[in-house]
């Protein structure tokens, strides 16, 4: 059985995972907020449903996004506060 240093110690190993996670959702929802400037320029001047599509797409993909990163920042209080607890 683990003891409980070595179980803390894995719990900070995946907490920093889990961060590492986070700046990788960051760093694509960033991307995404790019992605969706650049075509609503595009929307601008065209009526096109495939752009208007796209940008629909970018939007939704955004909020999952932002959802996953509200989880995981969830999830990290939740492991912060079992580790505090040992």
């Amino acid at each position: 059985m683990a003891s409980v240093a070595e179980l803390k110690a894995a719990i900070d190993v995946a907490l920093q995972q889990i961060g590492d996670g986070q700046t990788a959702v960051q760093a694509a929802g960033e991307k995404l907020a790019e992605a969706q400037q650049t075509l609503a320029g595009a929307l601008e001047g065209s009526g096109h449903e495939t752009v208007e599509a796209a940008q629909a797409s970018l939007t939704q993909a955004a909020q999952e996004l932002e959802e996953c990163l509200a989880a995981t920042l969830t999830a990290v209080e939740q492991a912060q506060l079992y580790v505090a607890t040992l």
